[in-house]
């Protein structure tokens, strides 16, 4: 599952980490980017000394067992994780890809509570839609994309389509979850997760759609045509 950041991702995580057949993974590649880029995002020191920061390490872990036997491996990726120092020849080891995606008013509100700078790449655009491409390319059809207003409206609903996309029979455990953290969470979980700790499934559908001024008015203008193309593949 691949998203741009504040798309509804971990709350995805939670939903497939309730399926009793699946194991999941926690953003591998965070530590390979800050390490690559040195970036001082939150924690960092503390998601350097936890995770794997060897991209080629981390991607054989990716295709590799999957954790505790499970049938089903799902692994939450952001986009803007992947720079060009990380190899992605990993990636056609894995059998299904998806993208979430979510309106770039909503990301940007979001994103602005927890961090300083905004742009196009620090919220994904650029990277989601060259993903895109670079995936039908490989898959030679385009991967399914959900958006993450359609899975509040509907939860089940979507789900239930993207299982069928990628081949998995829906399970109604999806749709709900235990309150509080979980072993998989990744180090930066205090700093960032601090809703989703306390939700027990998806909430309720969203509101009115945040209005933004300026700069942030001209990234979401932009961000906009790529997630109204993107949105021409939602299951």
């Amino acid at each position: 599952m691949w998203s741009g950041p504040r798309n509804l991702s971990t709350t995805m995580m939670r939903s497939f980490g309730a399926r009793p057949d699946t194991a999941v993974m926690d953003e591998p590649f965070y530590a390979a980017y800050l390490k690559i880029t040195g970036l001082n995002h939150p924690m960092t020191d503390e998601i350097l000394r936890v995770h794997e920061a060897d991209p080629v390490k981390v991607g054989v872990q990716l295709t590799g067992p999957v954790p505790g036997g499970k049938p089903v491996f799902y692994q939450k990726h952001m986009v803007h994780h992947m720079v060009p120092e990380i190899p992605m020849d990993w990636a056609r080891g894995i059998e299904r890809h998806v993208l979430l995606v979510r309106h770039p008013a909503r990301v940007i509100a979001s994103y602005a509570v927890k961090m300083e700078t905004l742009s196009l790449e620090a919220i994904g655009v650029p990277q989601s839609a060259a993903l895109h491409d670079w995936l039908t390319d490989q898959l030679g059809a385009p991967p399914p994309v959900v958006d993450a207003d359609r899975i509040l409206a509907d939860p089940e609903g979507v789900l239930t389509r993207l299982c069928e996309a990628i081949g998995l029979a829906f399970d109604p455990a999806m749709l709900s979850w235990p309150s509080g953290p979980r072993a998989e969470d990744g180090a930066w979980a205090p700093h960032w997760y601090d809703a989703l700790w306390k939700s027990t499934g998806f909430g309720a559908a969203p509101g009115a759609l945040p209005v933004h001024s300026g700069e942030a008015a001209a990234i979401e203008k932009e961000a906009l045509a790529v997630y109204e193309r993107l949105l021409q593949f939602h299951v």
